[in-house]
């Protein structure tokens, strides 16, 4: 009944937040929340809201009254006006004469002309909207057969519509008749557009008087309406909780039985001895801990910047009581894995920037109103961030701004060291250096690192800027960004399966396929410059490791972990089956609140506890008793070994999304430089100018359609499902159900949503 009373005061409120809203008067909404009222006030207030109700309803319907009939009276107005000049004559002259005979009985050529211009004459006026005018034709032929003249004269200026308010052109018309039977044919037809009412002064003085005091009462009521919507949102969730309850006929009293966390028993207790005070309860509330077997929810408190990260956790699934929680790790593995696949320091940057702009005004109420996508935006503004910032970090690494690089610590390549100016005339014969005849007739120019002073030393961070003048830089790039993919690939995976609570052992394969150093290579470009690469390539025969040992090492470690594999499990679970006693888990944390008296609750704890004593030694009878088959648990470990080696590789080969990302988005990045602004620079310093504008705008424009929120949307749903499939599968269930707590906050507070 509480909750049928609070439905018809959210009626009501919602009736003036219309009336208000169409009086266009702004709704002040205020910062503070109204606590819920008690019971006297809310019979006032309801008393209060019924009777401004019913006077609004009052004075609304009078004043649409008065409206209408203004409106009528102004197009009777316009008709009369326009009407004089259609017809002038004097109606002391105006002669009578026989009427016609009914047309359906005679034929019109027994009649002669003199007797049809006898016949009586008739006028009807009126205005008709102008989109009816066709159909009002053709309704006067059809009904009338011919024996009308109509006459039409638009108005000077449009009118509003009686009906629906809207502003539209008019005619005024003038139709002709012979006859009374066809008169009343016309004026049926004409019943809608022709009126007669009062004096038009008297109306504006009346209509006037309405509007201004509708417009008192709805400022008097929007005074008032912010907290009575808040109040009863609030009443209508404290009594469908209340309804959740279950109530003790013998006690005459509720009981809830709920979940709390364990850190916040001591404010659960001081609320309900304040709330047992203010109410001035006889009898206070109490609660009742007791210990239960069911599952408890899963509770994460977050704040504005994890909380993000925990809503795409949360999208896969909830975590279970107790569970690791992905979302720690992915503050930093998710930007970082994104910001591989977008590495870019110039779209990083904007990047950054704008979720900068987001976070320094996240108090600002407009972003929290806007509309769904910017509201995406805003939520994920620190996602954004450290998307932008780690995507700065691999742009750098990568030496790509806006697809050039940029040389900020100068290139370790020396050109000029490979003229043969440059050297003795002894070591001409021994190495093969440039003249200016080679250099002007030769198309591509290598350099050896062998030669003294071609190479200088190592970048000292990321890519070496002399990569970009390269024929072989894409696929220098291609080799070095593949390779790295599946090393950051089997670093995440291995991550994440020493996350996993359950015991076994489980050793992960290491990769003993190598060539020319590759792997090797790869390892080393995570830790040192990567021109070190081009030194490998060029020269194979001096690798930075003894590539042979490393590889049988890496062979033999592969052979030893087949039989871990296979024999660890169920040797630890044989010896467990021997030599250990049965171990049972206790979960807490979270304590339930249940229906009983104190005696009852204390009762009935010790008989539950002693109850799962005895569970737990039958539980642990049986398993000593049920026969130990180390044959089957090893076929099964071999099938899940067997399987879980083929995902990890087919998880592995996923990670190359990596690579395949980031090259696509360098081609995109390129090809937009190449198109548009190299065009812009190349032409002729007169009109160079004039074009590099436009072309510099158009390069903007796509950079932030294509390359910022198309290429970002691409590689952030990349990201995703890395997260998802091939990490957090190693560990992660997300089976449980999320602690969601009553409270005030999660009530909305915007007048649209209760208009709806």
């Amino acid at each position: 009944g509480e909750v049928k009373r609070c439905e018809e005061l959210e009626r009501i409120l919602a009736y003036l937040v219309q009336e208000i809203n169409r009086a266009d008067i702004p709704l002040p909404e205020g910062e503070t929340s109204p606590p819920a009222p008690p019971l006297k006030q809310v019979l006032e207030m309801q008393e209060q809201l019924q009777k401004l109700e019913v006077e609004l309803r009052e004075v609304t319907k009078n004043k649409e009254k008065l409206r209408k009939n203004l409106l009528e009276l102004i197009e009777y107005t316009h008709m009369l006006r326009v009407t004089k000049t259609f017809v002038k004559r004097n109606v002391e002259f105006e002669p009578t004469y026989e009427e016609f005979p009914p047309l359906e009985n005679d034929s019109l050529l027994d009649y002669s002309c003199m007797q049809r211009l006898g016949a009586k004459l008739g006028f009807v006026s009126g205005l008709i909207n102008q989109g009816k005018v066709e159909a009002f034709e053709k309704m006067l032929w059809r009904v009338c057969k011919g024996y009308t003249i109509v006459t039409y004269a638009e108005l000077d200026e449009p009118l509003e519509d009686p009906e629906t308010g809207e502003v539209i052109k008019w005619y005024v018309f003038l139709i002709s008749f012979w006859g009374e039977q066809i008169g009343h044919k016309v004026k049926k037809i004409c019943d809608c557009v022709f009126w007669s009412r009062w004096t038009c002064d008297y109306l504006y003085t009346v209509l006037h008087k309405t509007e201004d005091y509708l417009r008192q009462v709805l400022c008097k009521a929007a005074e008032s309406v912010y907290s009575h919507v808040i109040q009863v949102k609030k009443m209508k969730a404290i009594y469908h909780m209340l309804n959740m309850c279950s109530f003790d006929v013998t006690n005459k009293c509720l009981i809830a039985e709920v979940w709390c966390p364990e850190a916040d028993l001591h404010d659960l207790r001081r609320a309900l001895e304040q709330g047992s005070r203010e109410s001035g309860a006889t009898i206070p509330s109490f609660m009742n801990t007791i210990p239960t077997k069911e599952t408890p929810p899963t509770l994460i408190r977050t704040n504005k910047f994890t909380e993000g990260f925990q809503n795409i956790v949360d999208a896969y699934g909830v975590g279970s009581y107790r569970e690791v929680n992905p979302a720690l790790f992915t503050i930093i593995t998710f930007p970082f894995l994104f910001a591989v696949m977008f590495g870019d320091f110039g779209h990083g940057f904007v990047m950054f920037l704008f979720a900068l702009l987001l976070v320094l005004n996240e108090n600002h109420p407009r972003l929290n109103q806007s509309q769904e996508i910017m509201r995406m935006f805003f939520n994920g503004r620190y996602i954004l961030l450290l998307m932008g910032l780690f995507s700065v970090y691999t742009g750098l690494i990568y030496n790509d701004c806006f697809s050039k690089s940029v040389n900020l610590f100068g290139s370790g390549w020396n050109v000029s060291a490979m003229y043969s100016s440059s050297h003795a005339p002894a070591e001409h014969r021994k190495m093969v250096l440039w003249n200016d005849t080679i250099v002007r007739h030769s198309r591509v120019l290598q350099l050896d690192p062998s030669v003294p002073g071609v190479f200088q030393g190592p970048y000292p961070l990321g890519i070496d800027p002399i990569w970009n003048l390269a024929t072989n830089r894409l696929t220098f790039l291609n080799s070095f960004k593949m390779k790295m993919s599946v090393i950051l690939g089997i670093i995440h995976m291995t991550f994440g399966i020493h996350q996993q609570t359950e015991f076994g052992l489980c050793l992960p394969s290491v990769p003993c396929y190598c060539e020319e150093g590759d792997i090797v290579l790869g390892l080393h470009s995570l830790s040192a410059p990567v021109t070190l690469f081009a030194r490998l390539r060029i020269l194979p025969s001096s690798p930075l490791c003894p590539q042979e040992h490393v590889q049988r090492l890496l062979l033999v470690v592969t052979a030893l972990s087949v039989p871990v594999l296979f024999l660890g499990k169920p040797l630890f679970l044989l010896w467990l089956h021997n030599g250990r006693s049965c171990f049972g888990v206790s979960r807490s944390g979270y304590t339930l609140i249940r229906k009983d008296s104190e005696e009852e609750v204390s009762l009935l704890g010790s008989q539950d506890i002693e109850e799962g004593n005895n569970r737990m030694e039958d539980g642990c009878r049986e398993m000593t008793c049920e026969e130990f088959n180390f044959g089957e648990i090893l076929m099964t470990q071999v099938i899940h070994s067997i399987e879980y080696c083929l995902g990890c590789i087919s998880n592995t080969a996923s990670y190359l999304r990596l690579w395949a990302l980031s090259l696509a988005h360098a081609q995109l990045s390129d090809v937009l430089w190449t198109m548009l602004v190299r065009v812009g620079l190349r032409v002729d310093t007169t009109y160079g100018v004039l074009l590099l504008l436009p072309v510099i705008a158009l390069f903007a424009v796509l950079t932030i359609f294509i390359l910022l929120i198309m290429e970002g949307l691409s590689a952030f749903l990349h990201a995703i499902r890395l997260h998802w499939v091939e990490f957090q599968n190693k560990f992660y269930v997300g089976a449980g159900t999320k602690f969601v707590p009553f409270s005030f906050r999660l009530l909305s507070s915007k007048f649209s949503d209760d208009v709806a």
